[in-house]
């Protein structure tokens, strides 16, 4: 790997995830369109921050084909119970120590992201861009580009972690490096970051 200064973040599925030891099989099978190769255009149109809450939730009650009341309060359950991933959270302390600058780059909605932002370990962030204010997403370049200018970052010495392979592969597209964080493995993901990321800073 080469010299790396800046370390950036998708949020879900890499800092934040529901624990679905929590959940009945009903609600985890609601949200199941998350985890397709193509994300449903209503969901990225609530990521990209041009659709309002009360207009995803008639969405996700046609997609799901169940009434309003459930999918609102789904979708706000949803928000609720998103937690850190105790692995990312414990790397990011670590990076944060380390002298590395960190940041966001994510596709997420206002009700998400302002629920995570209040989280303890949003604090160790040193920047971000999140598609619902910047109205682009991943993998589209304008976002990737964006995060680079506004913080006058080196693109070569930028390192990007996403669990969607698509996103980091744009990433390096623009000059970046890149990381596919496997969502259903963090620890693991985690582990071949520090191996990376810490034991380098220590040579």
């Amino acid at each position: 790997m080469k010299r790396v200064s800046n370390i950036v973040f998708d949020l879900g599925g890499v800092v934040f995830a529901r624990d679905p030891r929590k959940f009945e099989p009903e609600f985890i099978k609601f949200f199941s369109y998350i985890l397709l190769p193509k994300i449903p255009k209503f969901w990225e149109d609530y990521d990209r921050g041009i659709v309002s809450y009360d207009e995803v939730i008639t969405s996700l009650a046609e997609y799901n084909s169940c009434d309003k009341e459930l999918a609102e309060s789904n979708l706000r359950r949803s928000i609720l119970t998103q937690e850190p991933i105790t692995a990312t959270a414990q790397l990011i302390a670590e990076l944060k120590q380390a002298k590395y600058k960190l940041y966001v780059l994510s596709n997420m909605s206002l009700e998400f992201i302002e629920f995570l932002r209040k989280q303890d370990v949003y604090c160790n962030f040193d920047g971000e861009v999140v598609s619902c204010e910047e109205h682009v997403v991943k993998p589209e370049p304008e976002i990737y580009r964006r995060l680079i200018e506004r913080y006058g970052l080196n693109a070569e010495e930028t390192l990007f972690i996403d669990d969607r392979k698509e996103n980091v592969e744009a990433a390096i597209a623009m000059g970046w490096q890149g990381f596919h964080f496997d969502h259903r493995n963090p620890a693991k993901s985690c582990e071949e970051l520090g191996k990376l990321l810490l034991q380098a800073t220590q040579e």
